[in-house]
């Protein structure tokens, strides 16, 4: 071969390969995504430097060795393109290292149904990846061309082109960070795997994940902040409150903003002074019966002491965002079920459409009588159920995968249990599947639970035996949430107070009368629907929670229990086992308007409020506010700067946030890539004026980032451990 002839064989390889992962990556996003939102321009870089370090190893090996590199470099991208296609079918979710080596196993065992439909349905696509790799074999043997055998001088052209795609993508951040624009945020400070898959592709996902990952522990074994890794706002030195960034509790408003009030925009400045800081004595009255001032719902904190336990940047910069939260007052709702039984339940795959007045006649009571929440929504986060949990039971937003997981290591001192363990009241929790599935026997035990489960999983039954509750069908699958109250009530229901949680199954993909035992079971119920099996067999499974709703509620009022126990049931996430068509033709409308997708219903109930007219609750609220709204009802003294989330009935503005920093509140709807829909009054003006909406986005961009950066350093950090130590006791106030 002459020299020639390997600069030609050297180019024809490296092209062919990165050719080959540029096609991966346009038929990836038109079969995961269509064609919107795709930029191709960071990810021809990072396939430059891929496909030139694989050309040096190929042309740098001999023999054998050449050849299987050469085969592995055609068809490992087929193969994890293909995987990650299936995953984002399945879990709307990118196929991250995470997932894989904590959650591989689990997938396997519990998924597989789910996986082999969502490789059926990929298969096409599939074909489709591997087309070009079969059709490249056949055309390089026809023509006999060989690999070829690099010299230094060869090594050094190959390195020359690597150079170029590390220079290119050093540029393409470089713009993107001077620009401020989405992309760099999403890929480099703020890290949304499924908005980087959707606009730059597969490859710039799996170099983030991995590269990221290692920059993010290398940062962490020297105490400081990852390197732009993890961080929601930069440098936690210069991130700064909602309040000290200029929120509208000060500026649009024009009152102070530890006073903790959103005033109502439309309102702002038709008077020439605020009542607040009017200084003009008020005219004399008799005094009236001096009303009950609402009180602080926080702990009296010794933040010197807080910024002394301080041994690294992200522990200074809580320390520095807590003390500088607006401080949230009592209401009228404070204290409203204080002594009462609390009895929470994540649904599975609970949506608004699966309630139905005659089919599923307790849900309908439940979300019609009591609090009825008419703006709640529930996100969908990377670990879909995992994560819905987390953010249910510590109001805190997930920090990238198995947040739960990871929290079973840490010190959880403000969730709900351990308030009620104060009162001497017992909490116990069960789940109708695998113990030790997510490693549940680890993370709910640790939040407070006295946790159970109807099967062991990969756990030994000496160990574990006793955390076992017996059911008729526990291998049914998904297997029945009737089954397990009949087998669980009677543990706890005879104890004079009672805290619960219920993580339900019966909900569970996919909707279909063949492989869903729930749907199965209660087919005929939903025979006479006009719509597909899909959204009959997703109203059959509810019907089993239902049936579950309905026995609780019975046994607890057999028991004389029902006046004294509080319901409150929420979503893990929307049932994404649906397509977006299959999910609109059950809602019977579009659901393309903002976050449309992830509106939900929230049961807030007892059966006292019941028998009065319901309390419609306008205000934006999410699963994330769940734990102080509850802590609040329930009368708990706590502290509402522990948590990202806010009680619902404060007087702070709602906000809903969700996985790619997109974000509904009172004023507006923004939905990343999307047109900001602005919320109106009734005569149909904007909430905010035109003159202030560029301020308001700015404001509760930097807020939503804040939330972000104190949920994930509370878990990272095990931050509560700290705070728990900085509490001022009431005999040194």
């Amino acid at each position: 071969m002459t020299k020639d002839e390997d600069v030609i064989y050297m180019l024809i390889l490296w092209s062919s390969l990165a050719g080959l992962l540029l096609y991966l990556e346009i038929a990836y996003h038109f079969a995961g995504f269509g064609w919107s939102e795709f930029n191709l321009v960071y990810t021809v870089a990072l396939v430059t430097v891929w496909t030139g370090a694989e050309t040096m190893l190929i042309g740098m090996l001999r023999g054998w060795l050449k050849k299987a590199a050469y085969q592995l470099a055609l068809w490992l991208p087929v193969v994890w393109t293909s995987a990650q296609l299936v995953y984002l079918r399945i879990f709307k979710q990118p196929l991250l290292m995470e997932a894989m080596f904590r959650g591989g196993g689990d997938a396997l065992s519990n998924y597989w149904r789910e996986a082999l439909d969502g490789i059926l349905g990929a298969l096409p696509f599939i074909v489709a990846f591997a087309l070009p790799v079969i059709l490249m074999l056949v055309v390089f043997r026809k023509f006999r061309w060989r690999l070829p055998n690099f010299a230094l001088l060869d090594m050094m052209r190959t390195l020359v082109i690597i150079a170029l795609g590390t220079a290119a993508s050093f540029v393409v951040m470089g713009v993107g960070k001077g620009m401020d624009a989405e992309y760099y945020e999403d890929y480099t400070e703020f890290y949304d795997p499924l908005t980087v898959a959707r606009t730059m592709g597969v490859l710039p996902t799996f170099q983030r994940d991995t590269l990221g990952r290692a920059m993010s522990w290398l940062g962490d074994l020297g105490h400081g902040r990852p390197s732009g890794t993890e961080l929601a706002g930069g440098d936690p030195g210069e991130a700064r409150t909602e309040q000290e960034s200029g929120s509208l509790e000060h500026n649009l408003s024009g009152r102070p903003a530890e006073l903790g009030e959103n005033k109502p925009l439309e309102n702002i400045g038709e008077s020439g002074s605020d009542p607040i800081g009017d200084e003009q004595a008020p005219p004399e009255v008799t005094p009236e019966p001096e009303e009950e001032k609402p009180h602080l719902q926080q702990f009296p904190l010794d933040f010197e002491k807080l910024r002394s336990l301080a041994d690294n940047d992200k522990q200074a910069w809580l320390a520095e965002y807590i003390q500088g939260l607006a401080p949230v007052y009592s209401n009228e709702y404070t204290g409203k079920f204080e002594g009462y039984n609390l009895i929470f339940l994540t649904a599975e795959g609970f949506s608004t459409y699966a309630v139905n007045e005659e089919l599923t006649p307790t849900l309908y009571r439940l979300t019609h009588t009591g609090f009825i929440f008419d703006n709640y929504y529930v996100p969908l986060w990377q670990t879909s159920t995992s994560d819905g949990e987390y953010v249910n039971c510590t109001a805190l937003i997930p920090d990238g995968q198995f947040s739960m997981r990871k929290s079973a290591q840490n010190d959880m001192a403000y969730t709900l249990p351990m308030f009620f363990a104060k009162e001497n009241v017992a909490s116990w929790g069960y789940h109708n599947g695998k113990l030790d599935y997510y490693e549940r026997h680890e993370s709910h035990p640790n939040l407070g639970y006295d946790f159970k489960a109807c099967k062991l999983g990969g756990l030994s039954e000496e160990e574990w035996g006793d955390k076992i509750f017996p059911m008729d069908n526990p291998n049914s699958w998904p297997a029945s949430d009737l089954d397990m109250m009949i087998h669980t009530i009677p543990e706890y229901v005879g104890a004079d107070r009672f805290h619960v949680y219920y993580m339900t199954v019966s909900g569970h993909m996919n909707y279909n009368f063949g492989g869903n035992a729930m749907s199965f079971k209660n087919k005929d119920a939903v025979a006479g629907l006009e719509m597909s099996e899909n959204g009959q067999a997703y109203i059959a499974c509810h019907i089993e929670l239902d049936k579950a709703l309905e026995y609780l509620l019975a046994q607890l009022e057999e028991a004389g229990k029902l006046e004294n126990t509080v319901i409150c049931l929420s979503a893990d996430h929307y049932p994404y086992g649906m397509t977006e068509a299959e999910y609109e033709e059950l809602a019977g409308k579009s659901l393309s308007q903002g976050m449309d997708t992830f509106r939900n219903s929230l049961v807030l109930w007892n059966s006292s409020m019941a028998q009065e007219e319901p309390v419609h609750v306008e205000k934006v609220c999410g699963a994330m506010d769940l734990l102080p709204t509850l802590l609040n009802l329930f009368g708990f003294d706590y502290d509402a700067r522990m948590y990202a989330g806010r009680d619902i009935f404060s007087d702070q503005e709602g906000m809903v946030i969700f996985n790619d920093r997109s974000y509904v509140t009172d004023m507006a709807e923004y939905k990343r890539g999307s047109d900001v829909i602005w919320k109106k009054d009734q005569d149909g003006n904007d909430l905010v004026p035109d003159e202030q909406k560029e301020d308001y986005l700015q404001e509760k961009k930097q807020e939503v980032k804040n939330r972000y950066q104190f949920s994930a350093y509370v878990l990272q950090e095990n931050y509560y451990q700290d705070i728990e130590q900085a509490v001022i006791l009431p005999a040194e106030e």
